[in-house]
């Protein structure tokens, strides 16, 4: 179905999808873009390493700078990812080397202190070619800016001559929210010492704000008056936040629910600065599957490396996608739904009207890394020939013999030019199947004996499988599946019954695929073993 660019762009001043909700509010401001192109940023701090959260937030805000392009009919745009390397280090993180080394080096700038991998000028520079790394391997359009370079150079000497003019303006939207010992100390500019090199949590004086002169205590108990530009100094973490918005330019920028606050504190110091408050979306955290917060001490997540070992980047994506104002449980059980899901919604987009394809969550997908003029954009409309839940139940009753190998030999049941080679991103699930049935269904699998009406239900599927030509098509076998499930004799209250003990007894799972489905691809003669294998637990 060909959509013009006028129907595209009428469809996105309407859309009730997220990304088209957040782009309308941006239009709003900017309804025509601006001269160098509209700014999102997205924020990292370089003390850790790049993570699931780093990823769900420069894809969402992708989401959103791609939905603006089309709303606004090609307004030109820019996306920065920001790192934070002039913060100082405030505790040895634990899972690097020569931690006796960075300990020395506690509460100097990140980008001042050397790597601990010995590979990079700095630790900073080491974390912040991880970001690149990172956000290069999913293929984010992006442009990289460091705190230090922008501090350094002097491209936020502006800025910061700004908030010593307005220090008092800024220290009374502060200090309310302090607490009482924090505000004996409380400065929204931390000096750097000339004698240590440590940023300062100490109280300064503003000698004269247009050249950028400070003066406070260092921590030889010397009265040291110096520049705060240039380097010298950092502002504190809020005050910083509002002064890189002013400083950049920065339009759009969303954030996690837990910097609600900060984002307050920082729209109102913006506003003092001369600037205003970016556009944005406060988004919900992730929980464990008990429901939980998240927690790097815990450990109780699920890290990006873990669900690409067993789904998909694009499923990723897709989980991500819903509603970013709820809440989600982040664990290893949502993957194979996300897998087939991001599949389902993939092959639907080529026949649903405008409207219908600005809500599916793959159409946005498919542009967040490269922007595109039209309507359409590659890779609409492909679909997966086996579902990711079908290639589990496959691998899961293949037990110790499941191999790629032995896998792709029972595709060739059901595909057409079974090959690697000719199915990439089957392929690719193929392993990751195998890789999820190694560490989460296999050591859990129980088949358990069929009682009841169900043994004879069995035994009548076994004789009509064994009457049916080793041909029959999917459906005709998922029809000889349903009339089983109705015959009154075997006692099913309901159709779903019969499915749930083919399910428990044939697979070892309370949820499967469409029977039919998977006895054409696993084959007739091994699903009639399956089926003695459970009437012998009769």
């Amino acid at each position: 179905m060909t959509i013009t660019q006028d129907a595209l762009i009428a469809a996105a001043q309407n859309s009730k999808a997220w990304p088209f909700q957040e782009a309308q509010r941006l239009a709003k401001r900017l309804p025509q873009g601006k001269p160098g192109g509209v700014l999102f940023e997205t924020g990292y701090g370089p003390s850790g390493l790049p993570h699931i959260g780093t990823f769900q937030e420069v894809l969402r805000t992708s989401l959103v700078r791609r939905a603006y392009e089309v709303l606004t009919g090609g307004a030109a745009t820019r996306l920065v990812a920001f790192s934070d390397d002039l913060d100082g280090l405030r505790k040895v993180p634990g899972n690097v080397p020569n931690q006796a080394m960075l300990a020395v080096h506690l509460g100097k700038p990140l980008s001042r202190i050397p790597d601990p991998f010995g590979k990079f000028e700095s630790f900073a520079a080491h974390n912040n070619a991880m970001l690149r790394d990172f956000l290069d391997r999913f293929g984010f359009d992006y442009e990289f800016v460091s705190s230090s370079d922008c501090y350094n150079s002097g491209r936020f000497d502006d800025a910061l001559k700004a908030v010593l003019t307005n220090f008092g303006a800024i220290m009374d939207i502060m200090l309310p929210t302090l607490g009482e010992e924090r505000r004996k100390t409380y400065s929204p500019v931390m000096p750097i010492s000339p004698a240590t090199g440590a940023v300062l949590q100490v109280p300064i004086e503003v000698v004269d704000a247009a050249t950028g002169i400070i003066r406070f205590t260092d921590e030889n108990g010397s009265i040291v008056e110096q520049s705060a530009l240039g380097g010298m100094a950092k502002c504190q973490w809020k005050v910083d936040w509002a002064m890189r918005w002013v400083a950049l330019g920065v339009d759009y920028e969303m954030y996690g629910k837990d910097l609600t606050d900060s984002g307050i504190q920082s729209g109102k110091i913006a506003r003092v600065l001369g600037g205003n408050k970016p556009e944005g979306l406060i988004y919900e955290l992730f929980l464990d599957a008990k429901g939980e917060k998240i927690s790097k001490t815990k450990g109780n997540g699920l890290s990006i490396e873990e669900w690409l070992q067993y789904g998909s980047p694009e499923s990723l994506g897709f989980y991500i996608f819903a509603n970013p104002k709820s809440a989600k449980q982040l664990h290893a059980g949502v993957i194979p739904k996300a897998v087939d899901d991001y599949w389902q919604f993939r092959a639907a987009i080529p026949g649903q009207d405008v409207d219908k394809r600005l809500g599916n969550p793959v159409w946005h997908l498919l542009r967040a890394n490269q922007r595109h003029e039209g309507a359409e954009a590659p890779g609409e409309g492909e679909s997966l020939p086996v579902p990711f839940s079908l290639l589990l139940n496959l691998v899961g009753v293949l037990g110790a013999g499941a191999t790629r190998e032995a896998v792709w030999s029972y595709l060739g049941n059901y595909v057409a030019d079974a090959t690697p080679e000719a199915h990439p991103a089957l392929d690719a699930l193929v392993g990751r199947a195998l890789a999820f049935n190694r560490d989460f269904v296999a050591p859990t699998l129980e088949k358990r004996a069929p009682a009841g009406g169900e043994v004879g239900a069995l035994q009548a599927l076994d004789a009509a499988l064994a009457a049916a030509d080793p041909a029959t098509s999917a459906e005709d076998l998922q029809t000889i599946v349903y009339e089983i499930g109705k015959i009154e004799e075997f006692g099913f209250a309901a159709l779903r019954d019969w499915f749930k003990a083919l399910y428990e007894t044939l697979l070892g799972s309370e949820q499967g695929p469409r029977m039919g489905s998977f006895i054409a691809l696993y084959g007739i003669a091994p699903t009639r073993a399956l089926i003695a294998e459970a009437l012998a637990k009769a």
